[in-house]
């Protein structure tokens, strides 16, 4: 905790969701807002940080039109807990990255989707031309809270910092009707912290992979696995899937879900050409 108090990281913190902007979350503060509300209440709410009574607002439901049909749902913290979440991200943040796999390229430093469609293509070229396509059935709002924070249990050994985790896990959604609901389960989107979070627990899923010599890239929850054959898809995509529903409570989407030739699906909006993998084109294009 006294990393992420630190002088210099709050700073950082706050440049940060300044640049991010953002709407409101249930206060109402704009995040113009927040430098002056710090100068006046930072004292104390450093106090509550220190000494573990520090009690994260609901976050404010909103819901965005799919290009496909139907909504994701995010949730937008109040902007003093965006700045609390921003400065925890970037200590743990600094300590967990180094450690996930390279097959991993959501959320994290110097990597991106192009870097993501780029390995895709090499694999293509390899001769992997059959893709495991993985989609996890609302994976954000489906976390399992008992899952993820035994992983952070793992890294983490400050109990105020893991208290401060479970209470923006638990701090509930209040609903477009104006209703207070609890979240037994996810890490709305939304929040700094939420793609970390993922990210530490979709990390079992990528060293599990990598044990068995299979090469797959990973986007937040946008998985795909590259294999020679049909028949070695199938048995990656039946595997793959008791593995997520035993070991990480999570749920696979069958109905989105294939073992299908790579220029067959989309890959972070984008398909892949049949004849030449080198190119890839706009999947909104094709």
């Amino acid at each position: 905790m006294e990393r992420v108090l630190d002088r210099e990281n709050l700073q950082r913190a706050l440049r940060q969701v300044k640049r991010n902007k953002g709407a409101p979350g249930i206060d109402g503060m704009s995040v113009d807002e927040l430098a002056g509300h710090l100068r006046r209440r930072w004292p104390s709410i450093r106090a509550a940080l220190v000494d573990g009574t520090y009690a994260p607002q609901p976050v404010r439901r909103v819901e965005i039109p799919k290009p496909g049909g139907g909504v994701r749902k995010l949730g937008v913290p109040a902007v003093v807990d965006r700045f609390v979440e921003q400065a925890l991200l970037q200590v743990l943040q600094a300590e967990w990255d180094p450690t996930f796999s390279a097959s991993s390229f959501g959320f994290r430093p110097k990597r991106s989707a192009h870097l993501a469609v780029a390995q895709a293509q090499a694999y293509l070229r390899e001769g992997y031309a059959w893709v495991v396509d993985l989609d996890l059935e609302q994976f954000f709002d489906r976390v399992n809270h008992d899952v993820l924070m035994s992983r952070v249990r793992k890294r983490v050994k400050d109990r105020r910092v893991l208290v401060l985790l479970h209470r923006f896990l638990k701090a509930g959604v209040m609903s477009l009707e104006g209703v207070l609901d609890p979240t037994p389960e996810g890490t709305p989107q939304g929040g700094p912290i939420s793609p970390l979070l993922a990210n530490l627990l979709l990390d079992d899923l990528d060293k599990e992979l990598q044990r068995r010599g299979l090469r797959c890239v990973r986007y937040a929850d946008d998985c795909n696995v590259y294999v020679r054959s049909r028949q070695a898809g199938e048995r990656v995509m039946a595997s793959v899937t008791r593995f997520l529903e035993r070991k990480l409570k999570l749920k696979v989407n069958a109905e989105k879900s294939a073992v299908a030739r790579p220029w067959h699906r989309k890959f972070l909006g984008f398909t892949f050409t049949r004849t030449r993998p080198n190119r890839r084109r706009c999947a909104t294009l094709s």
